[in-house]
């Protein structure tokens, strides 16, 4: 591809990175505006010995963003992968029935060891989706180029390119149902 070509390209890439910061942007005022219900992040930390004593795992906090499907979002514009969640709660009695339950327990646990509150749903295995047109070209995120040079997001991991849509829209649809949630009887 030639230099003019490359550079042509490149711009295109910016403008697009541009406009999603500026959707990032306004979904920020908006979600602040309404007071939108955020959640908290946090992050795993091993067991590990202190001078002799032993720490449990623990979820320790690290901020907090919006839901927004497969993506969140901070209210620094920092947009963020989905990880898994967990409820905060006592760890009760080991059952044994599967390793899966097993270690959900340990998670709950842990979320209460990080001094979240009871019932407080905890984000977990989360990460920072870097918003440069390199990252983004890289395919290796939600947020990715199409074809076509537009940004799109990938909301179903498991369907990969199969479940794409337009960031722009995605972002204000899902920013509109925590603004403005559906009230279903």
């Amino acid at each position: 591809m030639p230099s003019s070509e490359t550079s042509a390209a490149d711009e295109d890439d910016q403008r697009a990175v541009d406009a999603l910061r500026e959707v990032l942007r306004r979904a920020v005022v908006r979600l602040e505006a309404a007071d939108a219900r955020d959640e908290p992040l946090a992050e795993y930390v091993e067991a590990h010995r202190v001078l002799l004593v032993k720490r449990n795992p623990v979820l320790r906090p690290v901020g907090r963003a919006w839901r927004l499907g497969a993506l969140m979002l901070g209210r620094d514009g920092t947009l963020y992968a989905t990880g898994a969640i967990v409820r905060a709660r006592e760890a009760g009695v080991r059952n044994y029935q599967s390793q899966s339950a097993e270690e959900r327990r340990d998670l709950r646990a842990a979320a209460l060891r990080g001094k979240f509150e009871t019932g407080e749903t905890v984000n977990h295995g989360w990460r920072e989706i870097p918003l440069d047109a390199a990252s983004l070209r890289s395919g290796e995120g939600p947020v990715v180029f199409a074809p076509d040079g537009s940004l799109v997001v990938r909301w179903n991991a498991a369907l990969g390119d199969s479940a794409v849509r337009d960031v722009a829209a995605y972002v204000d649809e899902r920013v509109g149902l925590l603004v403005d949630p559906l009230d279903i009887p």
